[in-house]
C-alpha cells in the first residue's frame, strides 16, 4: 500500500512539473502561427517554350515563422523548381512537404528567418507537359493548371489570371476568361482547372531547352564577340523548323550555324525592343529529336567594357540569365579574355551559381553556370582584369622569331652536301583520297539520322501513336538500311585508320565516344525499367537521367566534332 502511495505521489509531482511546459509549448506554437492571409494574386504564365510559371503573391498580417502553400498533388510530378522572395530578400524553401495533416496536396514550406513579411511571392516552375497542342490544329492549345493555390488559412480575396503571349484568344475552360477571381477562398482549397485558347502567330514553340552556353570573347583591341550555343529537343506534335532567341542588347552582325558548323540563314530580327531574333533550321526537327545551333554576333564595347582611369584595369559588366527565352535546364556563360590579361576581381557571383577560373600559359577565362533558369534569375556580374598594351606586340614578335628560325633552318639545309648517304631509307606514305573521307562523313551522318528515326518510331509506338504492324515494317526497313550502312562504315573506318597520323587518332576517339554512347543508352533503359518497377525513387531517377544525358551530350559532341573536322578537310 505504501509503495502504491509513493508511486502516485511521484506521478502527481511529474504531471505538475510538466503542465507548465505543456502550456508553454502550446503558447509558442500558437504564437508561431498567429497570422492571417488577407489576399492572394495567382498568376499563371505560359513561357515561349511551353513551360509554366505560377507566381502566388501572398499578403499576410500577424506573425508566423513559415508559410505552407501548394496545389493538388496531380501537379506535383510537373514541379521543377520553387522560389520565394520579396523586394528585400530571398527566402529558404523546402519542397514536397505535407500540407499539415491533409492528403492529396503538393506543398512547399517557405521559412522566414528575419520575421514575418507583409508580402511574399512564391513561384513554381512547371514542365511543358501541362500544355497540350492540338495535332489537327496546331494553333489551338489547352493548359492544365491549379486554378487557385492551396493554403492552410482562408483567404478573403484571390485574383487569378492566365498570362499568354499577346494575340491569344480565349476559347473555353473551367474559368470564364483569362482573368478571374473569388472571394472567401476556403483553407485547403482543391482546385484543378484548364483553359483552351487560340494562338496563330507561332508565339509558343513547345520544346525543351537542354543547354544554353554563351561565350563572350574580348580581344586585344577591346572588341567583343558573343557566341550563343543552344541544344533543344522538340516536344511539339509537329516538326520544329525555327525558334526565337534573345540576343544581348547592342548587338550587330548576327550569323547562325548548325551543330556541324554549316551556315544557316542569317537570324531575322522580329522585335527590336527586346532584341528577339528568329533562327531557321536547315532541316525540320521532328517530335522527340534534338538539334544544336550557334548564333554569333558583335557587341558594342563601350556599353560592356570600361577602363579604370589611370590604370591597366578594365571592367566587363554583363547581365546574365536575363534574356532566357522561356525555361532552360542548364546555362553557362564564359568570359574569354585577351592573351596576357589577368583576372583581379569578380562581382555578384552568388553561391547558387557555380563558377570557375581557367588559366593556361598566356590566357585566362571565367565560366559561370546555373541550372533550372528563368528570366527572374537575372543578375548583373562583373569581371575585372589587368591588361598591358605591350601584349599587342606579343604575337607579331613570336611570328618574327618563328620566321627567323625557319630562315636559319632553310639556310642550314641549303648548305648541306648534296649527296645522300647510301643507307638512306625511302619512306612510303599512304595518302587518303578526299572521296574516301567524304564517303565516310556522309555515311556516318546517314547512320545518325537512321538511329534518330528508330528512336522516334519506338517512342511513338510506346505511346500508341502508330499501329504495331506499321511500326514493325518501318523498324525492319530502317534496321536493314542500318546494317548495310554499318558494313560500309567499317570498311571506310579501316581505310581512315590505315591512313595513319591524325586520322588514326580520330578513329580511336570515335570508337571511344561510340562505346560511351552505347553504354549511356543502355543505362538509360535500365534506369527507366527500374523506375517503372518502383526500384528507383523519382529524385534518384531524375538525377541519374541528368547525369546520363550529360554523358550522352559529351559523347555526341565528340562525334560531331570529329565529323566537323573531317568535313572541313574536304571543303
Amino acid at each position: 500500500m505504501k509503495n502504491i502511495l509513493n508511486i502516485l505521489t511521484i506521478a502527481a509531482i511529474v504531471m505538475m512539473l510538466a503542465l507548465p511546459f505543456s502550456f508553454a509549448v502550446r503558447t509558442v506554437q500558437a504564437q508561431s502561427s498567429n497570422y492571417s492571409i488577407t489576399g492572394v494574386k495567382h498568376t499563371v504564365t505560359v513561357f515561349y517554350n511551353g513551360y509554366v510559371f505560377i507566381d502566388d503573391f501572398v499578403q499576410m498580417s500577424g506573425s508566423t515563422d513559415e508559410l505552407l502553400i501548394g496545389f493538388p498533388y496531380e501537379y506535383g510530378p510537373s514541379v521543377i523548381r520553387c522560389i520565394a522572395y520579396n523586394s528585400s530578400e530571398d527566402f529558404p524553401v523546402t519542397m514536397n512537404v505535407p500540407l499539415e495533416d491533409h492528403i492529396g496536396f503538393y506543398a512547399v514550406k517557405v521559412v522566414f528567418p528575419h520575421g514575418t513579411p507583409q508580402r511574399v511571392n512564391v513561384g513554381f516552375v512547371l514542365s511543358n507537359s501541362l500544355l497540350t497542342q492540338d495535332t489537327s490544329n496546331v494553333s489551338k492549345f489547352s493548359l492544365d493548371f491549379p486554378t487557385y493555390p492551396s493554403l492552410p488559412k482562408p483567404v478573403a480575396t484571390c485574383n487569378g489570371s492566365v498570362v499568354t503571349p499577346s494575340g491569344a484568344v480565349y476559347l473555353s475552360g473551367s474559368v470564364n476568361a483569362f482573368t478571374y477571381s473569388t472571394k472567401n477562398l476556403t483553407a485547403f482549397n482543391y482546385a484543378s482547372g484548364n483553359v483552351t485558347f487560340l494562338l496563330t502567330e507561332n508565339k509558343i514553340r513547345k520544346f525543351d531547352m537542354k543547354e544554353m552556353n554563351r561565350e563572350i570573347s574580348v580581344n586585344e583591341a577591346g572588341e567583343i564577340v558573343c557566341s550563343d550555343t543552344y541544344r533543344v529537343v522538340n516536344k511539339a506534335p509537329t516538326g520544329l523548323d525555327f525558334v526565337d532567341v534573345f540576343l544581348l542588347a547592342n548587338s550587330s552582325n548576327p550569323t547562325a550555324q548548325d551543330q556541324f558548323g554549316r551556315g544557316l540563314s542569317n537570324p531575322l530580327r522580329i522585335d527590336e525592343k527586346t532584341n528577339r531574333y528568329k533562327v531557321t533550321f536547315a532541316a525540320v526537327v521532328q517530335n522527340g529529336e534534338s538539334t544544336m545551333f550557334t548564333v554569333r554576333y558583335d557587341l558594342t564595347s563601350s556599353v560592356y567594357l570600361a577602363k579604370q582611369e589611370g590604370t591597366n584595369r578594365l571592367d566587363l559588366n554583363f547581365t546574365l540569365f536575363g534574356n532566357i527565352n522561356g525555361y532552360a535546364e542548364k546555362t553557362s556563360t564564359s568570359f574569354v579574355l585577351p592573351e596576357g590579361a589577368k583576372v583581379t576581381g569578380l562581382r555578384n557571383i552568388a553561391v547558387d551559381r557555380s563558377y570557375s577560373l581557367s588559366k593556361n600559359v598566356f590566357q585566362e577565362s571565367v565560366a559561370i553556370g546555373k541550372e533550372n533558369v528563368i528570366s527572374l534569375d537575372s543578375v548583373n556580374v562583373g569581371v575585372t582584369y589587368e591588361y598591358n598594351s605591350l601584349w599587342l606586340s606579343f604575337r607579331p614578335t613570336l611570328w618574327m622569331w618563328a620566321l627567323t628560325l625557319v630562315g636559319c633552318a632553310i639556310a642550314l639545309v641549303w648548305n648541306r652536301p648534296k649527296t645522300l648517304p647510301k643507307t638512306a631509307v625511302t619512306r612510303v606514305t599512304t595518302k587518303l583520297s578526299l572521296e574516301s573521307i567524304k564517303a565516310f562523313v556522309d555515311a556516318y551522318e546517314e547512320k545518325m539520322k537512321i538511329l534518330s528515326e528508330l528512336s522516334v518510331i519506338e517512342d511513338r509506338a510506346e505511346k500508341g501513336k502508330i499501329p504495331r504492324r506499321r511500326y514493325k515494317v518501318q523498324k525492319k526497313t530502317l534496321e536493314t538500311r542500318l546494317g548495310t550502312l554499318s558494313r560500309n562504315l567499317a570498311d571506310l573506318k579501316d581505310a581512315l585508320r590505315s591512313g595513319g597520323g591524325h586520322y588514326s587518332e580520330l578513329m580511336l576517339q570515335l570508337e571511344v565516344a561510340e562505346s560511351e554512347l552505347n553504354e549511356v543508352r543502355s543505362n538509360i533503359k535500365n534506369a527507366e525499367a527500374m523506375h517503372n518497377r518502383g526500384e528507383l525513387v523519382l529524385e534518384v531517377y531524375r538525377k541519374r537521367l541528368t547525369d546520363y544525358e550529360h554523358r550522352k551530350h559529351d559523347a555526341e559532341s565528340t562525334i560531331n566534332g570529329i565529323l566537323l573536322r573531317l568535313r572541313e578537310e574536304i571543303r
